[in-house]
């Protein structure tokens, strides 16, 4: 079956499901029967549509294929009559993302897609500020409250495989204003870091050859990322899925290096170094407030983990491979951070000279590198600096396709202007990817002789989003949660329930929070600094005024000043795409009772994997 039948399948069977679960489930209600009217117009202009292609299709030249497929596919035609929340709720349900998406991206995007320069060069900063214990402690804490939000968000995206996932969610369950001011600040954050990543390559490239061109190589890594693009969804999958697994043969191979070489097996033959920095220097520096300093360090790496849920819209059978990619995430913060850190503080001591001129994106300062160049190996640090290089181009890969599937979710839920809900025959959303790759353009600053400071401003307007965003989930989960309980429903009628359940939707909230006060002290009394420091304080608190006006101007603009919808009124089945709950009950229960009667060993594998 070609792809564009798979397509028209797929988009078919789905519109047809939430039909028949509307009319299955609406009785005689004027509101329920608007919406079904919707979904079977819905159905009608996307069969309309795949005719008249047919038709055409048998008389195109290739070329003239290519041209025709960014052309823009029309959304349908929705009753005026229908809220805005409903409507948003329908867009976001039946968009013309493709679902093209299979198991093998989404596990190795869930595995390696984020890991970046956070975790290579950034873990350095912590290093020298902390010591070895409070990067391993900080990591530890950060990786705990990440695994948390993944399993909420998983909840919520399998239940709603929705565009836009989390930026439609906090409109849905906690405020409109508060889904506003998140969906914007989030979409320029991944704006922003495009550009950001582009410098961050490019000095990557200095490892080798302080004197080349900075604006030359962001030329090559820009041109590498608007190709990837080119192609869609497959192209971001397929890129994704060699650099996630050159990213994680990488650190496997890291893992087993540095073990040899604390051993004593490398070839300046030091003998057995085992905790020996631990003691000398060290396993903290500068105590308590050293550890605060690494705190949101470690939180910010892992910045990124949340696109797992972006995929829903995107996944060719989400209820069955979204909870799988969302196990993979306990391993990649276990193997890649936790265990590799670990590691990295037993072969680099925090008062390494070269820890102390690092920066955000000076990767001769990477404590992987260091450690590498300490063991004695010649030509490995150059492969571990392409490595950290090719990481850097991931994520601002990344960068592009969650901009853009951002802001089609913005112009969904009337957020944003109707141009950025353009999405071409092969579902690509282009206006968003404009954008994006406009934004990219900024990336030219890198000729600037002062671009760590360019860096440092850019990454202010963004850095607390992701944070943020976590929190936002976790509180999504929750009122979800709670609407189920007050109508007389459980997690029984969910195809994947969170495996810590609310209490680890409490645990990701709270940690969100303690991250910001964190934050907030080491901003305004940064540890390199005597006194208090503006400069440090804005640098990295200029995200929440930003947020609080654009909560400002949504209020102002729609005159709706909730900071919280009433539970009563949050919707919970609209966009669910379900038949029928009770088949669904039925259906989880026999899968359940089947895992509960397998040996011991496929319940752990079902349980982690």
């Amino acid at each position: 079956m070609s792809s564009n039948n798979q397509d028209r399948q797929i988009h078919n069977s789905e519109i047809e499901l939430s039909s028949f679960y509307i009319s299955s489930s609406a009785g005689d209600d004027k509101q329920d029967q608007e919406v079904l009217r919707s979904y079977t117009e819905c159905y009608s202009n996307n069969a309309e549509h795949f005719r008249k292609e047919d038709k055409l299709r048998v008389k195109k030249t290739p070329w003239q294929r290519f041209k025709d497929s960014f052309k823009k596919v029309e959304a349908p035609d929705l009753d005026p009559s229908l809220t805005d929340a409903e409507r948003s709720y329908i867009l976001a349900t039946h968009s013309n993302l493709k679902r093209r998406l299979y198991g093998r991206h989404l596990q190795m995007i869930a595995i390696g897609g984020s890991i970046g320069s956070g975790l290579f060069v950034g873990s350095g900063t912590a290093l020298k500020n902390g010591g070895p214990a409070s990067v391993l402690l900080s990591w530890l804490l950060s990786g705990s409250m990440m695994y948390c939000t993944v399993q909420a968000l998983g909840e919520l995206a399998v239940t709603y495989p929705v565009s836009g996932a989390f930026v439609q969610y906090s409109s849905r369950f906690i405020s409109p204003a508060w889904g506003f001011a998140m969906a914007w600040n989030y979409t320029l954050a991944w704006c922003l870091y495009l550009p950001m990543e582009l410098v961050a390559a490019s000095i990557t490239v200095k490892y080798w050859n302080e004197d080349v061109n900075s604006a030359a190589w962001v030329s090559i890594f820009y041109v590498v990322i608007l190709i990837i693009n080119i192609f869609g969804v497959r192209g971001f999958a397929e890129s994704e899925f060699v650099m996630s697994l050159i990213k994680v043969l990488a650190i496997i191979g890291f893992i087993i290096l540095a073990i040899v070489l604390n051993c004593g097996g490398g070839p300046k033959g030091d003998g057995y170094i085992g905790g020996k920095y631990w003691r000398d220097p060290g396993a903290f520096h500068h105590g308590f407030r050293g550890f605060c300093s690494v705190f949101p360090l470690s939180a910010i790496s892992f910045s990124g983990t949340e696109l797992i849920g972006l995929t829903a819209a995107e996944t060719q059978n989400p209820r069955k491979i979204l909870p799988s990619a969302i196990k993979q995430v306990f391993w990649r913060i276990v193997l890649f951070y936790i265990i590799s850190l670990l590691l990295v503080g037993f072969l680099v001591p925090y008062t390494d000279h070269r820890l102390l001129s690092s920066s955000s994106v000076d990767a001769s300062a990477s404590p992987f590198v260091i450690a590498i160049e300490n063991g004695g190996i010649k030509g490995l640090p150059s492969v571990m600096n392409a490595i950290i290089m090719i990481s850097v181009i991931s994520v601002g890969n990344s960068a592009v396709f969650a901009a853009s599937r951002s802001m089609v979710s913005l112009s969904q839920q009337g957020f944003g202007p109707e141009i950025l809900m353009y999405v071409d025959r092969e579902g690509r959303p282009l206006a968003g990817v404009t954008i994006s790759l406009i934004f990219g353009l900024l990336c030219y600053l890198a000729v600037l002789p002062q671009q760590n400071q360019v860096f440092n401003w850019l990454l202010a307007s963004s850095g607390l989003s992701s944070v943020v965003t976590w929190g936002c989930i976790c509180i999504s989960h929750l009122r979800f949660r709670y609407v189920l309980k007050l109508r007389g429903r459980g997690p029984d009628e969910l195809p994947f329930s969170a495996q810590l359940g609310i209490y680890g939707s409490i645990y990701g909230a709270v940690m969100a929070c303690v991250v910001l006060v964190v934050e907030f002290w080491v901003a305004l009394f940064p540890i390199n600094k005597k006194g208090a420091s503006a400069e440090s304080f804005f640098q990295t608190w200029l995200y929440i005024p930003m947020m609080l006006a654009l909560c400002a101007i949504y209020m102002i603009w729609k005159r709706d000043c909730r900071l919280l919808i009433k539970l009563r009124e949050i919707d919970i089945d609209t966009g669910r795409g379900l038949i029928d709950l009770r088949m669904m009950r039925d259906e989880v229960a026999e899968e359940r009772e089947y895992i509960a009667q397998c040996p011991w060993y496929y319940r752990v594998y079902k349980f982690w994997c």
